[in-house]
């Protein structure tokens, strides 16, 4: 019975990571097609690459200094907000969990459209700052209710020892509840960037002189340009994953702990 659910394990494996290797081989084609000559590129070039890296390089950097900005930004406020829902004992805490459920639920083109019209009044449209705030807006709710979970599980006696010790309160959540709570903070942090990262609608609402272009904007506009050269198309979107593909593999074993809550020891 294990070789069976073995084997039907191994075979959706295999048809959820073919389109990926489908790109790949399409990306180290010759033909250029978006159906090349065999299954396996028998004669490789990495000229869709070294093209790709030329056109969507900026992108790539552009993409990159969002997703980490908005990383940083939703940590700065989902993480304070998270440990106050979950500590702190008032009767609007339910009524402030269900208003960021709510957040969770308003559709992306509603956020963006308000945005546009507010970061046009402050000056924030096409620039990096504004696309970081739009994507931590659309990451601190699932960050606070990621991370509140996991901090419902501090015992407060930990932090009110270290009052007693003479820490602040900011001393002692910096130097408690963060190192106890890793866990949780890197989930938060890996879903933020891919947020970011793979955004398309902020990217394209909050951006319209292309001075700005994420790499998710970038594809986009590429494909109008180069679709008799599916090769570099495909080069672009296989770099765009390598960053998501690297995160997850490394932090797969923080993501399993930090989503399901934690345990003090």
């Amino acid at each position: 019975m294990s070789k069976v659910r073995t084997s039907i394990a191994i075979l959706l494996l295999a048809l959820m990571l073919f389109p990926v290797y489908w790109m790949l081989n399409i990306s180290l084609s010759r033909t250029g097609g978006a159906l090349p000559a065999s299954l396996i590129p028998t004669n490789p070039t990495f000229q869709g690459y070294v093209t790709a890296l030329h056109d969507q390089g900026k992108n790539l950097v552009t993409s990159l200094m969002v997703a980490l900005g908005a990383v940083v930004v939703t940590l700065v406020i989902a993480a304070p907000a998270a440990y106050a829902l979950a500590q702190f004992r008032f009767r609007w805490i339910n009524w402030a969990l269900l208003t960021i459920l709510i957040c969770q639920m308003i559709p992306g083109i509603v956020i963006a459209n308000a945005l546009y019209t507010l970061f046009e009044n402050i000056g924030l449209l096409n620039s990096i700052p504004g696309l970081i705030i739009a994507n931590a807006a659309n990451a601190i709710p699932f960050g606070v209710l990621i991370m509140r979970s996991f901090m419902l599980g501090i015992p407060p006696s930990i932090v009110e020892a270290a009052r007693v010790d003479g820490a602040g309160p900011l001393r002692a959540f910096l130097s408690i509840v963060v190192p106890i709570s890793r866990n949780s903070l890197i989930t938060a942090g890996l879903f933020a960037f891919l947020f970011a990262w793979s955004d398309f609608l902020f990217a394209l609402t909050l951006t319209t002189k292309g001075t700005i272009t994420p790499v998710t904007l970038g594809i986009y506009t590429y494909l109008g340009s180069h679709v008799a050269n599916w090769n570099a198309v495909m080069a672009t979107a296989m770099l765009a994953s390598i960053p998501a593909i690297i995160l997850l593999v490394i932090a797969q074993r923080y993501i399993a702990a930090g989503a399901t809550g934690g345990s003090i020891k």
